[in-house]
């Protein structure tokens, strides 16, 4: 047991948050096929979706996925690459339903004490106290850049389908880790909702006693 988690403990931290990743990704496409609860989600607690900007693509990724394999197999003479290629193409499929699966089964959440979790599938994941919310608002915005991008003024962007509809002003900087590890700290936070004035709305809601 011990030479198990040593050898674990070698790999490099981005190759086992992308591990990880996968597996959740996986469990996340049971959870969705099997049309369990949204993961992370308690009573009395808002879910807000986020995946409205990204779906088209990602069904239309499964579909080219598709074809390839079709294709491929109708052009490659060789059984033992097509066995190569359709082991690849089959997990790519999975792979890009699995990254999906988590972003529906995995929403944001808006807690009972009035905290605010803010995820993407299983490669982001960043709870916000609510003491340290300033003010949120509805605020359309068009960022350029990846996934989650970092200004040097500490303006954090989470970005679905090259969008974002909250802002987050935040009255202390917070600290959060990036997908493959990274520690980073954030002054405002944007990120998308299918739905951003109802999580405006109920973020603006007091907490229960």
């Amino acid at each position: 047991m011990r030479e198990t988690v040593g050898a674990w403990a070698g790999v490099p931290l981005p190759v086992r948050r992308l591990l990880a990743h996968e597996l959740r990704s996986a469990a996340s496409l049971g959870r969705w096929v099997l049309r369990r609860p949204p993961h992370g989600v308690g009573a009395g607690e808002l879910a807000a979706a986020y995946t409205g900007p990204q779906t088209a693509m990602m069904y239309g990724l499964v579909f080219v996925s598709l074809i390839e394999t079709v294709a491929l197999s109708l052009l490659i003479p060789w059984p033992s690459v097509h066995r190569v290629v359709l082991v690849l193409d089959v997990y790519g499929v999975l792979l890009v339903l699995g990254m999906h699966a988590a972003c529906v089964t995995r929403p944001h959440v808006v807690r009972r004490d009035g905290s605010l979790r803010i995820r993407y599938g299983a490669l982001f994941d960043l709870t916000v106290p609510a003491d340290a919310v300033a003010s949120a608002r509805v605020d359309r915005r068009y960022p350029e850049g990846r996934l989650v991008s970092l200004s040097e003024d500490g303006v954090l962007d989470l970005i679905v389908g090259s969008q974002t509809t909250v802002t987050l002003e935040l009255n202390r900087p917070l600290s959060f880790t990036r997908p493959l590890g990274a520690r980073a700290e954030a002054r405002t936070i944007r990120f998308h909702a299918d739905d951003p004035r109802a999580l405006v709305a109920a973020l603006r809601q007091p907490a229960p006693p």
